[in-house]
């Protein structure tokens, strides 16, 4: 296993190198347009524009699989799930759960931390209608196969959405059970993968993802890692 600091200087170099990916012109473009333009409410901002590191706990337990920056989240702030309504769900949840010392994630600077838990996704580019196409991420999944070498403790995958679960899984290589809300599995190479809904306003404004629902699957990430 990586020594602390080997592990941290492993992962810092994989994220310097992916920020400067330019591998999808069609995501290079769009992503650097949204930060040109900017959306009314944050024309004050400096918008990140670039693709998005993961962030965490580098010796998590948990990993979280998102599907790609939101334009005006994380596009914006240039931190993973930080700065829009998605994010908002899923930092409360961390919190309530005990995996981040704080509730929300406005800005990267913003003293925010996890704990045992570290956050990816399966594009790192904003994407026109947030739909990446395939040749995308196919062209992302190198980050997550360097990200699933790297980090040494995981042991549950929280797929948010049948993207980001297909992804990782093409990624690790592993067959590729049904997806649904709540399941879980426990996959050839050890780990565990539990599936929950993506927490975007499709989801939650519509009812499709309740917090009862979210809460369910912190609950049950929880209770699979302390077995």
């Amino acid at each position: 296993m990586r020594q602390p600091a080997d592990l941290e200087a492993a992962v810092k170099h994989l994220n310097a190198a992916l920020v400067k990916c330019t591998l999808c012109p069609r995501l290079v473009a769009h992503r650097e347009q949204v930060a040109r333009e900017k959306k009314r409410a944050y024309r004050d901002w400096e918008y990140w524009g670039k693709p998005v590191p993961g962030f965490g706990d580098p010796r998590g337990r948990l990993l979280i699989v998102g599907l790609a920056p939101a334009a005006h989240g994380a596009n914006r702030t240039g931190r993973m799930f930080t700065g829009d309504s998605s994010g908002d769900w899923l930092y409360e949840a961390l919190y309530r759960y005990g995996f981040a010392n704080q509730p929300h994630s406005r800005r990267r600077d913003d003293g925010l931390k996890l704990r045992d838990c570290y956050i990816t996704a399966a594009a790192r580019c904003a994407p026109p209608g947030n739909r990446p196409t395939a040749e995308e991420l196919a062209n992302c999944r190198r980050y997550l196969q360097a990200e699933r070498q790297l980090l040494p403790n995981v042991k549950v995958v929280l797929v948010l959405g049948r993207i980001a679960h297909d992804a990782w899984l093409k990624a690790a290589n592993l067959a590729r059970p049904t997806f649904g809300h709540g399941r879980h599995y426990r996959m050839p190479d050890g780990s565990i993968l539990l599936c929950s809904y993506h927490p975007s306003r499709q989801n939650t404004n519509t009812g499709r993802l309740t917090r009862r629902m979210w809460y369910g699957v912190f609950e049950k990430a929880r209770k699979l890692l302390d077995d």
